[in-house]
Formats: C-alpha cells, sequence, structure tokens
C-alpha cells in the first residue's frame, strides 16, 4: 500500500463555508444571450438532476482553480455520457465530521440534489479526533439525508489512515466507512486517494493535496461507482426513493 502522509494535511485552510459553496456549479451551460438560446438553457439546466459533493480540501481542489478538481472532472465524464446531471461543489477546506453534520443538517439538506457524494474523516485523523465520533457524525449525516430526503442516494468516499498511526487505528478507521456502506446499504469508493496517495508526481508541493493529473485519478475513481448510480438514477422520475443495493 503506498505511503498515506498527504492525507494529514487536508485540514489546511480552514475557512468559513459560505453561501456559494453549495453552488459552485462546474456543469453550467453557456449561451450566446439570445432570448430563445437562453429559455432553451433554462429549461435544460431545470431537467439536469444536482450531484452534490460534500467534502473536505480534497473535494475543493485546494490548490489548484476548482475547474481542475475531480468534481469538475466528474461533471466532464457526466456531460460525454449524456447523463442529466449537474455537478455542485460543496467541499470546505479544514472541515472536520461534526462540522461536516451540522452543514449539512442545518442547511445542506435544504438544497434541492439526488445524489450526494459524502468525503469527510480525514481532518478527524489529522487531529487525532475520536474515531467514535467519526463514526457517529458519519451515520447522522446519512439518517438526516435519508430522513429529509428519501429519494437521494449517498455515495460514500472510503478513507485510509496514514500508517504511522498504526494498524489497530487503520483498521478502526478504514472500517467506518465499510460498516456504515454496509449497514446502510450506500455505494463505496473504497478509497478515494487510490493510485494518487504517496505518490509525489500525482501531488502539489506539498505531498499532500492532488495536482491536476492527481484530481484526474480520483476522478476515475469516483465514476466507477458514481456512473452506475447515475445512470439508474436517470432511469427512474425525480424524486423515487432510493432502492437497497
Amino acid at each position: 500500500m503506498p505511503t498515506l502522509c498527504m492525507i494529514l494535511g487536508c485540514g489546511e485552510n480552514d475557512r468559513k463555508p459560505s453561501a456559494a459553496d453549495a453552488r459552485d456549479t462546474t456543469g453550467a451551460n453557456a449561451n450566446d444571450g439570445s432570448a430563445e438560446d437562453s429559455t432553451g438553457a433554462a429549461a435544460s439546466a431545470a431537467d439536469r438532476r444536482v450531484v452534490m459533493f460534500v467534502g473536505t480540501s480534497l473535494t475543493a481542489a485546494l490548490g489548484l482553480d476548482p475547474s481542475l478538481g475531480y468534481p469538475a472532472r466528474v461533471q466532464a465524464k457526466i456531460d460525454s455520457a449524456g447523463l442529466p446531471f449537474e455537478v455542485v461543489n460543496a467541499g470546505v477546506s479544514g472541515e472536520v465530521s461534526r462540522q461536516a453534520r451540522d452543514r449539512v443538517g442545518k442547511w445542506l439538506v435544504k438544497q434541492p440534489f439526488d445524489v450526494m457524494v459524502l468525503e469527510t474523516g480525514a481532518n478527524d485523523m489529522l487531529q487525532g479526533l475520536s474515531l467514535a465520533a467519526l463514526r457517529s457524525n458519519i451515520q447522522a449525516i446519512v439518517d438526516t439525508v435519508r430522513k429529509a430526503r428519501p429519494g437521494v442516494v449517498i455515495v460514500l468516499a472510503g478513507m485510509v489512515a496514514a500508517p504511522n498511526l498504526g494498524e489497530r487505528y487503520g483498521n478502526e478507521f478504514h472500517a467506518i466507512y465499510t460498516d456504515v456502506a454496509r449497514k446502510d446499504s450506500l455505494p463505496l469508493i473504497p478509497f478515494l486517494l487510490n493510485d494518487v496517495a504517496g505518490h509525489q508526481e500525482l501531488n502539489l508541493g506539498d505531498g499532500i493535496h492532488p495536482n491536476e493529473r492527481g484530481h484526474r485519478i480520483v476522478a476515475q475513481n469516483v465514476w466507477r461507482v458514481l456512473e452506475p448510480v447515475l445512470r439508474e438514477r436517470a432511469a427512474q422520475p425525480k424524486g423515487t426513493p432510493a432502492a437497497p443495493e
């Protein structure tokens, strides 16, 4: 397994979420300004369903233009596949799972979305926060979304602990994601940073956050799990309850 010390910097540049965080759309349609095209673009946008990415600096593409981050790369794959979905990047650098829980419960769940990709926990590891609390926070996010929006599919992004924290910690940390995914029948991305973590040439100079090439690989990791979810959802009417896996 590659060295995973790069995960330990996900808490840099902590900031408060702004209204723009939940509407940082990477898939907006352009038009030439004519009334007819504008109306058509509006209708097209209305038909598109939202895939909301909730996460840390990894999702926010810290150190890069957001258009180079993995959520934007996923939008490109969605468009190439002709699927009616719009990516919204709600990543916040430095966020721990408790903050993600509060942000989802107090605000994000009120936004319209059909699929949520949830990436959280790396900063909990960085700060040495309780693994029991991390498990509880992830479960609370799942429960909150399912109660408020029963038609939503939640895709959980798995993480792996840095090896210097020990085998026992690593096993317990990774088991949080596999256990919650199994218990709640969530599609699971086994490890978001697979084939990127520990590869110097795929990360920024800090050795922590993926560079443009790294984000392309992360997008592929996400797409392997997300694509079948989107194809299934596209075939169903809006608001259809998520079917158990």
